[in-house]
């Protein structure tokens, strides 16, 4: 169904010359792809310049700066190659101009190579990195050897791209260059007025720009052609949501209207009351279930607001309806750990909950299975398992998702394809700035959780640096000797040649021989059982200092545990950090978050560390998180379902997404179906930025 102009950008990365299998795997890793099989040629097209190098510096070799990429213009006197049996020392070429004379170094070079592109007296021009010693300059290894007549084919201006390690350069460019070859002219889809109003180019010479600068402005985010890729990669956005909220609203909900005895029967069995937002975010969602249109609502709450007990309540009303509800966590831990919690509050009401994981094998699963299919299963909760084919729902009315951002929307679509157009509500402990909301859910209706539940004590926040490790673990050997429970969070599973990161398994061992027995360690990449049997001996008592890697960032609560130590802080964004810390302070007993450091920081690592420090109100942390790094990192990697921009930039492009938002509703409601000229330019504009699930949802009508 694809448009067959953009064929030529679809056909496999491999099929651009010199891509072979190994160097489309470095692609796609690059360009973010997590399938290799899945990268095609116009992911190329996103991979913008970071950065640009200027060989349009001519100063003459005399004049040459320490360290500056200059291009020099001379002719070559003499080859020196190493002496017999010397392979490891260098061979030098030297060639001069008016003003003095250059070394040209290479290490490990072919001389027959050297002698056919550096023939001596023919004139040619290099250019690379200059470096003096003993007043005499070297480039070694130049960038780009041309024979002077042949200068045409030097780029004087050269973007540079984000790189994989196993990826040069110079390959990366001629792929992304092949890429920009197979380029159609296309029709328009932005409004004339706009695009004469912002300067915009064409969508396929703002591509060109991107891709050959003349100089610096053309790769800024605020030139015309990036702020053009900008807006369409908005705009590409802003249209799919719309059309996965109109296909959502389309179809009539079940309204759900009851008395709320399940809701009174919960609330009457809680040792504390709701918190003003909690009662708030209740009535909204009690609200919206009532009416004729699905729900399809955000809650967003900060760590420990208490998001778990407003959606237990609003999927007791669909239990008091007859209907069935579930929670769809992303992690195993996750999900065990809502099943611990809410089973515990809704057997108190006479509701029965299952738990449904990957995990979930053999006899138990098939039980499990038909206890849904029945009915007998009221509360489902669990991860991607809940929407296996395998899986058929009695009444599905209510579908919550928690951690909203750790999904694609088509797996949140799957869910409800479950049901007979069952309520949506979708949950995050990771506070979202507004234009991030906007970016990633449209206009998705927004209920916000602003208080902590009563009793809760402010988190003591320090900034240590990595030097005073020793006293650290001097402290948790005396916390722990007093019966204290701890984290200590590192980056990394494993000890990687590639970062110094100190490794989860590392620290583990060192802490083991420090502190002996009461030390357990937690990653991703251990298996089910065994995460859960260390999290069972955190929760006993029976380890006191749990290291682990980010696997603990949600869903874990140990309310006795009061420290939580983050190496290496300075990595981590801070809306992370913030979920880190949230994992203390969940007791009565007050709690310290320790940030260590390695120093010197920056002037942003200052500010970023500072402001966690001296506040715990996640959507100020939000708010600055975006300011002081985008919205790339803000929710996590780009494959995790985030709006993952390419091109278009939260921080720099805000005033585009309000007007790409203004005008998809705007074609949308003259255009539901795309099926006007310019909505037929829309799909090509959603084909090229790989929003297939949006059309999908347009020929399913």
């Amino acid at each position: 169904m694809r448009p067959a102009i953009l064929d030529p950008l679809f056909s496999p990365v491999a099929s651009l010359a010199g891509v072979g299998p190994k160097l489309a795997e470095l692609i796609a890793r690059v360009t973010g792809r997590e399938d290799p099989d899945d990268c095609r040629v116009v992911d190329l097209l996103f991979h913008a310049p970071s950065s640009l190098i200027d060989r349009r510096n001519r100063p003459g070799i005399a004049l040459a700066p320490q360290g500056a990429i200059v291009t020099i213009e001379g002719r070559v006197d003499r080859h020196q190659p190493p002496p017999p049996g010397k392979s490891n020392m260098p061979y030098r070429v030297f060639l001069h101009d008016d003003t003095g004379e250059l070394a040209l170094t290479f290490f490990r070079a072919k001389g027959n190579w050297l002698e056919k592109s550096l023939p001596v007296d023919e004139r040619v021009m290099v250019s690379g990195k200059v470096d003096w010693f003993n007043g005499r300059p070297s480039m070694v290894h130049p960038d780009f050897i041309v024979k002077s007549s042949e200068a045409e084919n030097m780029a004087l201006v050269e973007p540079v791209y984000p790189m994989t390690a196993g990826l040069t350069p110079k390959v990366l460019r001629k792929a992304v260059d092949g890429a920009v070859a197979r380029l159609p002219e296309l029709a328009e889809w932005a409004d004339a007025a706009l695009t004469s109003r912002q300067g915009f180019p064409s969508a396929a010479e703002a591509f060109r720009r991107l891709h050959d600068p003349h100089d610096a402005a053309d790769i800024d985010p605020q030139s015309p052609a990036r702020r053009r890729l900008a807006y369409d990669e908005f705009l590409a956005g802003q249209v799919s949501l719309s059309l996965v909220r109109q296909k959502v609203r389309k179809v009539p909900g079940q309204p759900i209207r009851v008395k709320g005895d399940l809701a009174a029967k919960i609330i009457a069995n809680l040792p504390f009351s709701l918190t003003p937002s909690q009662k708030a975010a209740v009535e909204d969602v009690i609200k919206d279930m009532a009416a004729e249109d699905r729900m399809l609502r955000l809650l967003q709450g900060d760590v420990g607001a208490g998001k778990t007990l407003v959606a237990l309540l609003a999927m007791s009303a669909a239990v008091e309806a007859g209907g069935q509800a579930v929670l769809m966590a992303p992690t195993e831990i996750l999900a065990r750990q809502h099943f611990a919690t809410i089973s515990k509050l809704a057997g108190a009401a006479g509701v029965t909950v299952e738990v449904l994981t990957g995990r979930t094998k053999g006899r138990e699963r098939d039980q499990i299975i038909d206890r849904i299919a029945s009915g007998e299963a009221q509360i489902i909760i669990g991860t991607h398992a809940l929407f296996q084919d395998a899986i058929n729902y009695h009444n599905l009315m209510l579908a919550v998702v928690d951690e909203q951002h750790r999904f694609g929307v088509h797996q949140r679509l799957r869910l409800t394809a479950k049901g007979i157009s069952p309520h949506m509500l979708v949950m995050t402990a990771t506070p979202i700035p507004r234009t991030l909301v906007l970016a990633a859910f449209g206009d998705m209706d927004v209920s916000k959780l602003t208080e902590k539940p009563a009793g809760r004590k402010p988190i003591q926040t320090v900034t240590i640096p990595t030097e005073r490790i020793g006293d650290i673990v001097a402290r948790l050997r005396g916390a722990i000797g007093e019966g204290k429970k701890a984290y200590w969070i590192c980056p990394l599973v494993e000890e990687s040649d590639a970062s110094d990161l100190m490794s989860a398994e590392e620290r583990y061992a060192v802490l083991a021989r420090e502190l002996g027995r009461d030390v357990g360690l937690i990653h991703g990449r251990m298996s089910g059982p065994e995460k859960d049997a260390v999290m069972s001996a955190f929760k006993t008592g029976e380890i006191r200092l749990l290291v682990a890697t980010t696997v603990v960032e949600v869903g874990v609560d140990v309310p006795d545990a009061t420290i939580m130590v983050i190496e290496h802080a300075e990595r981590f964004g801070l809306a992370q950090l913030h979920q880190l810390r949230g994992r203390v302070g969940r007791g009565e007993e007050a709690s310290t978050c320790i940030l260590l450091y390695k120093g010197p920081l920056s002037e942003t690592g200052h500010a970023r560390l500072s402001i966690l420090r001296d506040s715990e109100d996640g959507f100020l942390i939000a708010e600055e998180d975006l300011k002081l790094r985008g919205e790339g990192e803000l929710l996590g990697t780009r494959q995790s379902g985030t709006p993952g921009f390419r091109i278009a930039s939260l921080e720099a492009h805000a005033d585009l997404l309000e007007i790409a938002r203004k005008d998809a509703a705007y074609l949308l409601e003259r255009d539901p179906e795309l099926t006007s000229e310019r909505g037929q330019n829309m799909r090509v504009l959603l084909y090229l930025h790989r929003r297939d699930e949006a059309i999908r949802f347009l020929r399913a009508g």
